[in-house]
Protein backbone atom coordinates (compact mmCIF):
# COMPACT_ATOMS: atom_id res chain seq x y z
CA UNK A 1 0.00 0.00 0.00
CA UNK A 2 0.80 3.19 -0.90
CA UNK A 3 1.32 5.31 2.38
CA UNK A 4 -1.34 7.50 3.73
CA UNK A 5 -1.53 10.96 1.26
CA UNK A 6 -3.62 13.73 0.73
CA UNK A 7 -6.58 12.88 -1.50
CA UNK A 8 -5.61 13.83 -5.16
CA UNK A 9 -9.37 14.84 -5.75
CA UNK A 10 -9.81 16.97 -2.22
CA UNK A 11 -6.34 17.72 -0.65
CA UNK A 12 -8.14 18.79 2.48
CA UNK A 13 -8.87 15.03 3.07
CA UNK A 14 -6.33 12.14 2.91
CA UNK A 15 -6.34 8.90 0.94
CA UNK A 16 -5.91 5.74 3.21
CA UNK A 17 -5.33 2.19 1.77
CA UNK A 18 -6.97 3.26 -1.31
CA UNK A 19 -10.17 5.11 -0.07
CA UNK A 20 -11.02 8.78 0.95
CA UNK A 21 -10.33 9.06 4.77
CA UNK A 22 -10.47 11.41 7.90
CA UNK A 23 -9.10 10.90 11.23
CA UNK A 24 -10.88 10.96 14.18
CA UNK A 25 -9.97 9.62 17.64
CA UNK A 26 -9.74 9.75 21.48
CA UNK A 27 -6.35 8.85 22.35
CA UNK A 28 -3.93 8.43 25.26
CA UNK A 29 -1.30 11.23 26.26
CA UNK A 30 1.30 10.08 24.09
CA UNK A 31 3.41 7.90 25.83
CA UNK A 32 2.33 4.40 24.59
CA UNK A 33 5.81 3.54 23.41
CA UNK A 34 8.54 5.56 26.05
CA UNK A 35 6.17 4.06 28.88
CA UNK A 36 7.27 0.38 29.40
CA UNK A 37 4.42 -0.52 31.75
CA UNK A 38 1.75 0.77 28.74
CA UNK A 39 0.13 -2.46 27.04
CA UNK A 40 -0.22 -0.38 23.56
CA UNK A 41 -1.52 -3.54 22.23
CA UNK A 42 -4.98 -3.71 24.68
CA UNK A 43 -4.82 0.47 23.76
CA UNK A 44 -4.81 -0.42 19.55
CA UNK A 45 -7.68 -3.01 20.51
CA UNK A 46 -9.92 -0.46 22.52
CA UNK A 47 -9.53 2.27 19.74
CA UNK A 48 -9.98 -0.61 17.03
CA UNK A 49 -13.40 -1.60 18.60
CA UNK A 50 -14.95 1.39 18.64
CA UNK A 51 -13.45 2.52 15.27
CA UNK A 52 -11.44 5.30 15.82
CA UNK A 53 -8.49 5.45 13.67
CA UNK A 54 -5.74 8.10 14.72
CA UNK A 55 -2.83 8.00 18.06
CA UNK A 56 -0.03 10.35 18.36
CA UNK A 57 2.89 9.04 19.74
CA UNK A 58 5.91 10.82 21.27
CA UNK A 59 9.66 9.30 19.89
CA UNK A 60 11.29 9.64 23.99
CA UNK A 61 13.39 12.77 23.48
CA UNK A 62 10.83 14.77 26.12
CA UNK A 63 8.95 13.01 28.72
CA UNK A 64 7.27 14.34 31.78
CA UNK A 65 7.46 13.41 35.88
CA UNK A 66 4.49 12.19 37.67
CA UNK A 67 2.03 15.10 38.60
CA UNK A 68 3.42 17.65 36.01
CA UNK A 69 0.57 19.56 34.67
CA UNK A 70 -2.03 18.36 37.32
CA UNK A 71 -2.09 15.21 35.49
CA UNK A 72 -2.89 12.05 37.22
CA UNK A 73 -2.31 8.23 35.68
CA UNK A 74 0.04 9.87 32.96
CA UNK A 75 0.87 7.72 30.35
CA UNK A 76 3.84 10.02 29.37
CA UNK A 77 4.99 9.94 33.28
CA UNK A 78 6.70 6.59 33.49
CA UNK A 79 8.65 5.55 36.66
CA UNK A 80 12.72 6.26 35.99
CA UNK A 81 13.16 2.72 35.10
CA UNK A 82 10.35 2.19 32.91
CA UNK A 83 11.17 5.00 30.82
CA UNK A 84 12.50 3.65 27.19
CA UNK A 85 14.05 6.30 24.63
CA UNK A 86 16.18 5.78 21.71
CA UNK A 87 19.68 5.44 22.65
CA UNK A 88 20.57 3.18 25.14
CA UNK A 89 22.20 3.85 28.60
CA UNK A 90 25.82 3.36 29.49
CA UNK A 91 27.22 1.75 32.14
CA UNK A 92 28.35 5.24 33.84
CA UNK A 93 26.07 6.54 36.45
CA UNK A 94 24.84 9.50 36.84
CA UNK A 95 21.18 10.73 34.79
CA UNK A 96 19.41 13.03 36.60
CA UNK A 97 16.52 10.38 37.27
CA UNK A 98 19.09 7.92 38.79
CA UNK A 99 19.91 5.67 36.02
CA UNK A 100 22.98 5.45 34.05
CA UNK A 101 23.93 8.04 31.47
CA UNK A 102 22.44 7.55 27.89
CA UNK A 103 25.21 7.21 25.41
CA UNK A 104 23.83 9.33 21.81
CA UNK A 105 26.15 7.17 19.60
CA UNK A 106 24.04 4.01 20.07
CA UNK A 107 20.70 2.84 19.37
CA UNK A 108 18.23 1.37 21.86
CA UNK A 109 17.75 -1.81 20.12
CA UNK A 110 14.60 -2.29 22.32
CA UNK A 111 13.57 0.71 22.02
CA UNK A 112 13.12 0.29 18.30
CA UNK A 113 11.56 -2.88 18.07
CA UNK A 114 8.88 -1.13 20.50
CA UNK A 115 8.52 1.40 17.92
CA UNK A 116 7.90 -0.81 14.99
CA UNK A 117 5.62 -3.21 17.09
CA UNK A 118 3.08 -0.37 17.61
CA UNK A 119 3.45 0.66 13.84
CA UNK A 120 2.33 -3.08 13.30
CA UNK A 121 -0.08 -3.59 15.54
CA UNK A 122 -1.99 0.12 14.60
CA UNK A 123 -1.53 -1.15 10.91
CA UNK A 124 -3.17 -4.57 11.34
CA UNK A 125 -6.23 -2.27 13.05
CA UNK A 126 -6.43 0.14 10.28
CA UNK A 127 -5.13 2.85 12.94
CA UNK A 128 -2.70 5.92 11.69
CA UNK A 129 0.10 6.78 13.67
CA UNK A 130 1.13 10.59 14.09
CA UNK A 131 5.00 9.78 14.77
CA UNK A 132 5.49 13.48 16.89
CA UNK A 133 9.41 13.82 16.90
CA UNK A 134 10.00 16.59 19.24
CA UNK A 135 8.51 18.56 21.97
CA UNK A 136 9.69 21.58 23.85
CA UNK A 137 10.28 21.15 27.50
CA UNK A 138 8.01 24.25 28.80
CA UNK A 139 10.79 26.31 30.14
CA UNK A 140 7.85 29.57 30.96
CA UNK A 141 6.49 26.43 33.11
CA UNK A 142 8.42 24.46 34.93
CA UNK A 143 11.83 26.02 34.33
CA UNK A 144 14.55 23.22 33.81
CA UNK A 145 13.05 20.74 35.09
CA UNK A 146 11.60 18.61 32.12
CA UNK A 147 14.83 19.31 29.84
CA UNK A 148 16.97 18.22 33.05
CA UNK A 149 16.03 14.77 32.78
CA UNK A 150 15.82 14.46 28.68
CA UNK A 151 18.45 12.47 27.29
CA UNK A 152 19.80 15.11 25.26
CA UNK A 153 20.81 17.57 28.65
CA UNK A 154 24.71 17.00 28.97
CA UNK A 155 23.65 15.21 32.87
CA UNK A 156 22.33 12.43 31.44
CA UNK A 157 24.94 11.66 28.54
CA UNK A 158 28.21 10.84 28.09
CA UNK A 159 28.19 12.44 24.56
CA UNK A 160 29.51 16.11 26.39
CA UNK A 161 26.14 17.76 24.54
CA UNK A 162 25.82 21.41 25.75
CA UNK A 163 23.40 23.02 28.37
CA UNK A 164 21.21 25.11 25.32
CA UNK A 165 18.18 25.66 27.50
CA UNK A 166 16.12 27.11 25.78
CA UNK A 167 17.90 26.60 22.48
CA UNK A 168 17.51 23.06 22.11
CA UNK A 169 15.60 23.07 19.30
CA UNK A 170 17.94 26.02 17.17
CA UNK A 171 20.30 26.14 14.86
CA UNK A 172 22.54 27.34 16.89
CA UNK A 173 24.42 24.63 18.42
CA UNK A 174 25.72 21.76 16.07
CA UNK A 175 25.98 18.86 18.81
CA UNK A 176 23.17 18.95 19.31
CA UNK A 177 21.78 19.10 16.11
CA UNK A 178 24.22 16.25 14.68
CA UNK A 179 22.02 13.74 17.54
CA UNK A 180 18.49 15.40 16.18
CA UNK A 181 19.28 15.00 12.83
CA UNK A 182 20.71 11.52 13.27
CA UNK A 183 17.61 9.98 15.61
CA UNK A 184 14.88 11.79 13.02
CA UNK A 185 17.33 9.84 10.12
CA UNK A 186 17.09 6.65 12.17
CA UNK A 187 13.26 6.86 12.82
CA UNK A 188 12.53 7.51 9.26
CA UNK A 189 14.87 4.56 8.03
CA UNK A 190 13.09 2.08 10.55
CA UNK A 191 9.67 3.44 9.68
CA UNK A 192 9.47 3.38 6.16
CA UNK A 193 7.50 0.59 5.13
CA UNK A 194 4.68 1.72 7.22
CA UNK A 195 1.45 3.26 5.18
CA UNK A 196 -0.26 4.01 8.06
CA UNK A 197 2.15 6.78 9.78
CA UNK A 198 3.21 10.73 9.22
CA UNK A 199 5.30 12.87 10.88
CA UNK A 200 5.01 15.37 13.15
CA UNK A 201 8.12 18.25 13.17
CA UNK A 202 7.37 19.09 16.68
CA UNK A 203 4.78 19.30 19.09
CA UNK A 204 3.60 23.05 20.11
CA UNK A 205 6.88 24.31 19.45
CA UNK A 206 5.30 28.17 19.99
CA UNK A 207 5.57 27.17 24.04
CA UNK A 208 9.22 27.61 23.95
CA UNK A 209 9.59 30.17 20.58
CA UNK A 210 11.07 27.52 18.44
CA UNK A 211 12.78 28.70 15.85
CA UNK A 212 10.99 28.22 12.59
CA UNK A 213 14.04 28.12 10.87
CA UNK A 214 15.13 24.72 13.06
CA UNK A 215 11.32 23.36 12.12
CA UNK A 216 11.93 23.75 8.32
CA UNK A 217 15.29 21.94 9.08
CA UNK A 218 13.85 19.02 10.35
CA UNK A 219 11.09 18.55 7.79
CA UNK A 220 13.86 18.71 5.01
CA UNK A 221 15.89 16.01 6.94
CA UNK A 222 13.07 14.04 6.65
CA UNK A 223 12.18 14.82 2.93
CA UNK A 224 15.71 14.30 1.92
CA UNK A 225 16.26 11.06 4.46
CA UNK A 226 13.33 9.47 2.21
CA UNK A 227 14.57 10.06 -1.08
CA UNK A 228 16.32 6.91 -1.18
CA UNK A 229 13.74 4.76 0.63
CA UNK A 230 10.75 3.38 -1.15
CA UNK A 231 7.93 5.75 0.57
CA UNK A 232 7.38 9.30 1.19
CA UNK A 233 5.37 10.11 3.96
CA UNK A 234 3.23 13.59 5.16
CA UNK A 235 5.23 15.66 7.26
CA UNK A 236 2.95 18.16 9.92
CA UNK A 237 3.75 20.85 11.11
CA UNK A 238 2.06 22.13 14.05
CA UNK A 239 0.99 25.70 14.26
CA UNK A 240 -0.36 27.22 17.18
CA UNK A 241 -3.07 26.83 19.95
CA UNK A 242 -6.43 28.24 18.75
CA UNK A 243 -6.27 29.57 15.19
CA UNK A 244 -4.07 31.52 13.13
CA UNK A 245 -3.57 32.06 9.15
CA UNK A 246 -0.95 30.65 7.76
CA UNK A 247 0.36 32.83 5.01
CA UNK A 248 3.18 30.76 3.39
CA UNK A 249 2.92 27.32 4.05
CA UNK A 250 7.05 25.67 3.50
CA UNK A 251 6.66 22.83 0.90
CA UNK A 252 7.58 20.11 2.70
CA UNK A 253 4.53 20.69 5.07
CA UNK A 254 1.21 18.64 4.07
CA UNK A 255 -0.86 18.60 7.47
CA UNK A 256 -1.13 21.84 9.39
CA UNK A 257 -2.17 20.96 12.97
CA UNK A 258 -3.69 23.43 15.53
CA UNK A 259 -4.28 22.48 19.41
CA UNK A 260 -8.02 23.35 20.82
CA UNK A 261 -8.71 24.74 17.83
CA UNK A 262 -12.14 25.91 16.70
CA UNK A 263 -13.57 25.66 13.26
CA UNK A 264 -11.96 28.83 12.22
CA UNK A 265 -8.54 27.31 12.32
CA UNK A 266 -10.35 25.37 9.02
CA UNK A 267 -11.73 28.31 7.55
CA UNK A 268 -8.68 31.17 7.85
CA UNK A 269 -6.43 28.24 5.81
CA UNK A 270 -8.88 26.44 3.36
CA UNK A 271 -7.53 28.37 0.32
CA UNK A 272 -4.10 26.66 1.06
CA UNK A 273 -5.68 23.14 0.07
CA UNK A 274 -4.01 21.12 2.53
CA UNK A 275 -5.51 18.66 5.45
CA UNK A 276 -5.83 21.08 8.59
CA UNK A 277 -6.14 19.20 11.70
CA UNK A 278 -6.88 19.58 15.74
CA UNK A 279 -4.50 16.67 17.10
CA UNK A 280 -4.92 18.07 20.54
CA UNK A 281 -7.69 19.07 22.54
CA UNK A 282 -8.62 19.22 26.23
CA UNK A 283 -8.66 21.64 29.33
CA UNK A 284 -11.76 21.98 29.16
CA UNK A 285 -12.90 19.95 32.05
CA UNK A 286 -13.99 16.32 32.69
CA UNK A 287 -17.41 16.33 30.37
CA UNK A 288 -17.83 14.46 27.43
CA UNK A 289 -19.96 17.41 25.51
CA UNK A 290 -17.20 19.91 25.07
CA UNK A 291 -15.12 18.02 23.44
CA UNK A 292 -17.89 15.97 21.73
CA UNK A 293 -19.37 19.27 20.38
CA UNK A 294 -15.71 20.80 19.55
CA UNK A 295 -14.74 17.40 17.41
CA UNK A 296 -18.50 17.92 15.46
CA UNK A 297 -18.18 21.92 14.79
CA UNK A 298 -14.06 21.28 13.61
CA UNK A 299 -14.89 18.45 11.13
CA UNK A 300 -18.04 19.68 9.82
CA UNK A 301 -15.88 22.92 9.17
CA UNK A 302 -13.84 21.14 6.75
CA UNK A 303 -11.33 19.56 9.14
CA UNK A 304 -9.86 16.26 7.99
CA UNK A 305 -8.15 15.44 11.81
CA UNK A 306 -9.42 15.36 15.49
CA UNK A 307 -7.96 13.69 18.44
CA UNK A 308 -8.56 14.60 21.50
CA UNK A 309 -6.65 13.64 24.53
CA UNK A 310 -7.99 10.97 26.86
CA UNK A 311 -7.01 10.81 30.00
CA UNK A 312 -8.91 7.33 30.87
CA UNK A 313 -6.11 5.79 29.20
CA UNK A 314 -3.34 5.34 31.86
CA UNK A 315 -0.90 2.25 31.95
CA UNK A 316 -2.77 -0.45 33.94
CA UNK A 317 -5.92 1.09 32.37
CA UNK A 318 -5.64 0.71 28.98
CA UNK A 319 -8.81 0.01 27.60
CA UNK A 320 -9.90 3.72 29.06
CA UNK A 321 -11.76 2.70 31.73
CA UNK A 322 -8.92 5.21 34.19
CA UNK A 323 -11.20 7.04 36.94
CA UNK A 324 -9.63 10.67 37.01
CA UNK A 325 -10.53 12.93 39.75
CA UNK A 326 -12.69 16.42 39.29
CA UNK A 327 -8.96 18.67 38.95
CA UNK A 328 -8.07 16.82 35.72
CA UNK A 329 -6.89 19.23 33.13
CA UNK A 330 -9.10 17.28 30.55
CA UNK A 331 -10.87 14.21 30.15
CA UNK A 332 -12.20 11.62 28.34
CA UNK A 333 -14.45 8.49 28.94
CA UNK A 334 -15.58 5.20 26.69
CA UNK A 335 -19.21 7.09 26.09
CA UNK A 336 -16.46 10.08 24.69
CA UNK A 337 -15.13 7.50 22.49
CA UNK A 338 -18.19 6.38 21.16
CA UNK A 339 -19.67 9.74 20.68
CA UNK A 340 -16.63 10.51 18.52
CA UNK A 341 -17.34 6.88 16.64
CA UNK A 342 -20.75 8.25 15.41
CA UNK A 343 -19.51 11.46 14.51
CA UNK A 344 -17.12 9.50 12.18
CA UNK A 345 -19.83 6.94 11.49
CA UNK A 346 -21.91 10.26 10.27
CA UNK A 347 -18.99 11.86 7.97
CA UNK A 348 -18.28 8.25 5.84
CA UNK A 349 -22.00 8.53 5.36
CA UNK A 350 -21.83 11.27 3.03
CA UNK A 351 -19.59 11.71 -0.02
CA UNK A 352 -17.30 14.07 1.79
CA UNK A 353 -14.73 14.28 -0.88
CA UNK A 354 -17.27 16.06 -3.03
CA UNK A 355 -17.94 18.84 -0.39
CA UNK A 356 -17.16 21.53 1.62
CA UNK A 357 -17.77 23.92 4.16
CA UNK A 358 -20.18 25.99 3.40
CA UNK A 359 -22.16 28.65 5.98
CA UNK A 360 -24.22 30.32 3.05
CA UNK A 361 -26.69 27.49 3.62
CA UNK A 362 -28.30 28.50 6.58
CA UNK A 363 -30.36 31.18 6.43
CA UNK A 364 -31.92 30.69 9.73
CA UNK A 365 -31.69 28.98 12.56
CA UNK A 366 -34.24 29.45 15.99
CA UNK A 367 -32.71 27.31 18.86
CA UNK A 368 -31.42 28.49 22.44
CA UNK A 369 -27.66 29.70 21.86
CA UNK A 370 -28.41 28.04 18.57
CA UNK A 371 -25.18 28.05 16.58
CA UNK A 372 -24.35 25.57 13.01
CA UNK A 373 -21.56 24.30 11.07
CA UNK A 374 -22.06 22.57 7.64
CA UNK A 375 -20.50 20.36 5.07
CA UNK A 376 -22.06 20.38 1.63
CA UNK A 377 -22.26 19.02 -1.72
CA UNK A 378 -24.43 22.12 -3.49
CA UNK A 379 -27.19 20.61 -4.57
CA UNK A 380 -27.08 16.64 -3.49
CA UNK A 381 -25.78 16.26 0.09
CA UNK A 382 -25.16 18.66 3.60
CA UNK A 383 -24.00 17.29 6.63
CA UNK A 384 -25.10 19.41 9.70
CA UNK A 385 -24.54 20.32 13.14
CA UNK A 386 -26.52 22.25 15.33
CA UNK A 387 -25.69 23.22 18.80
CA UNK A 388 -28.39 24.38 20.77
CA UNK A 389 -31.07 23.49 23.29
CA UNK A 390 -34.75 21.72 23.11
CA UNK A 391 -35.77 22.13 19.20
CA UNK A 392 -34.38 23.72 16.16
CA UNK A 393 -36.20 25.38 13.26
CA UNK A 394 -33.75 25.72 10.05
CA UNK A 395 -34.06 27.10 6.90
CA UNK A 396 -31.74 25.84 4.53
CA UNK A 397 -30.69 27.84 1.18
CA UNK A 398 -30.83 24.40 -0.52
CA UNK A 399 -31.95 23.89 -4.87
CA UNK A 400 -35.17 22.19 -5.67
CA UNK A 401 -35.70 18.44 -5.86
CA UNK A 402 -36.69 15.46 -3.62
CA UNK A 403 -34.59 15.06 -0.04
CA UNK A 404 -34.32 12.64 2.32
CA UNK A 405 -33.47 14.74 6.03
CA UNK A 406 -32.48 12.58 8.73
CA UNK A 407 -32.43 13.80 11.93
CA UNK A 408 -29.53 11.99 14.14
CA UNK A 409 -28.85 12.18 17.73
CA UNK A 410 -24.83 12.44 18.29
CA UNK A 411 -24.99 10.49 21.66
CA UNK A 412 -26.37 7.31 20.55
CA UNK A 413 -26.26 7.78 16.85
CA UNK A 414 -29.75 6.73 15.99
CA UNK A 415 -31.83 8.63 13.35
CA UNK A 416 -34.68 10.31 15.44
CA UNK A 417 -36.83 11.87 12.91
CA UNK A 418 -36.97 11.71 9.07
CA UNK A 419 -38.85 12.90 6.34
CA UNK A 420 -39.12 13.53 3.05
CA UNK A 421 -39.37 16.80 1.24
CA UNK A 422 -40.51 17.79 -2.24
CA UNK A 423 -38.73 20.95 -2.15
CA UNK A 424 -39.99 23.40 -4.85
CA UNK A 425 -36.98 25.64 -4.29
CA UNK A 426 -35.54 28.42 -2.47
CA UNK A 427 -35.59 28.09 1.36
CA UNK A 428 -36.06 24.34 2.75
CA UNK A 429 -37.81 24.79 6.41
CA UNK A 430 -37.09 22.08 8.73
CA UNK A 431 -37.75 21.32 12.73
CA UNK A 432 -36.11 18.87 14.60
CA UNK A 433 -36.96 16.41 17.10
CA UNK A 434 -36.82 16.96 20.85
CA UNK A 435 -32.59 17.37 21.99
CA UNK A 436 -30.53 18.02 24.82
CA UNK A 437 -27.03 20.12 23.76
CA UNK A 438 -26.80 18.88 20.28
CA UNK A 439 -27.74 16.85 16.85
CA UNK A 440 -27.16 16.23 13.80
CA UNK A 441 -29.02 16.86 9.93
CA UNK A 442 -28.25 14.77 7.19
CA UNK A 443 -30.09 16.11 4.03
CA UNK A 444 -29.66 13.75 0.85
CA UNK A 445 -31.02 14.66 -2.80
CA UNK A 446 -33.12 11.62 -3.40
Amino acid sequence: MEPLSLHPENPHYFLFRGKPAVLISSGEHYGAVLNLDFDYVTYLDELESVGLNLTRVFMGVYHEYPGYFGIEGNSLAPDPDRFISPWVRSDVPGAADGGNRFDLDRWNDEYMRRLVDFCEAASARGIVVEICLFCPFYFHMVGNRLWEICPLHPQNNINQTPDAGREVYSLKHSVLLKYQEKMVKKIVKELNRFDNIYYEICNEPWADNISIEWQHHIADVIAATEESLPYKHLISQNISNGYEEVKDPYHQISILNFHYAPGEAVALNYRLGLAIGCNETGLCGTADFVYRSQAWEFILSGGALFNNLDYSFSPGYERGTYKYGPRQPGGGSPSLRAQLSILKDFVYSLDFIRMAPDASVVKRLHTIHGSARVLAERGRTYGIYIRGRSVAEISLDIPEGTYRAEWVDVESGRVTKTEVVNHAGGYMDLVSPSFGQDIALRVVRS
